[in-house]
């Protein structure tokens, strides 16, 4: 009888990891569905190529972000498509037609801001949006390149 209790906790102990360790992987997945916005890249790094950037400090975005207001003319100026290509994430939860559906800014609406690109890499990746980390690090280097043909 005793074998019989030893065999059944050893059991339950091992379906108890098996359960913890899914619900720990289950957690380490993005929670939601925020993707790469291939058209945001694409932009950037035209704008990049074009030399439509500054090459801020590292924490300068929170100073050079665009406030509300500033988003708000600037969708009525240009519709929320203008408006998307200044993120470079789309959350799918979210419909077409809202800000909230736009994720990752990194820019004033003028300028690519590297401030912006680096505050994209930090968030992506704390939220384990690894693509549009590697995106912000490709435009930062992008920049980086570009600077020293200014030079």
């Amino acid at each position: 009888m005793k074998t019989v209790l030893r065999i059944n906790a050893y059991v339950c102990f091992a379906l108890l990891v098996i359960l913890i360790a899914g619900i720990c992987a289950a957690l380490a997945q993005p929670a939601s569905g925020i993707k790469l916005n291939q058209n945001a890249f694409t932009f950037a790094a035209e704008l990049i190529r074009q030399g439509h950037f500054i090459a801020d400090h590292k924490g300068a975005w929170s100073e050079h972000r665009p406030s509300a207001d500033e988003e708000n003319e600037f969708i009525r100026a240009h519709g929320l498509d203008g408006y998307a290509k200044w993120h470079l994430g789309i959350d799918d939860r979210f419909p077409e037609n809202t800000k909230r559906r736009y994720k990752f800014p990194y820019g004033d609406f003028k300028n690519v801001h590297r401030c912006g690109l680096l505050a994209v890499q930090t968030r992506a990746r704390q939220y384990g949006y690894a693509d549009i980390g590697k995106a912000a690090a490709e435009l930062e280097r992008a920049m980086k390149v570009q600077a020293g043909d200014r030079n």
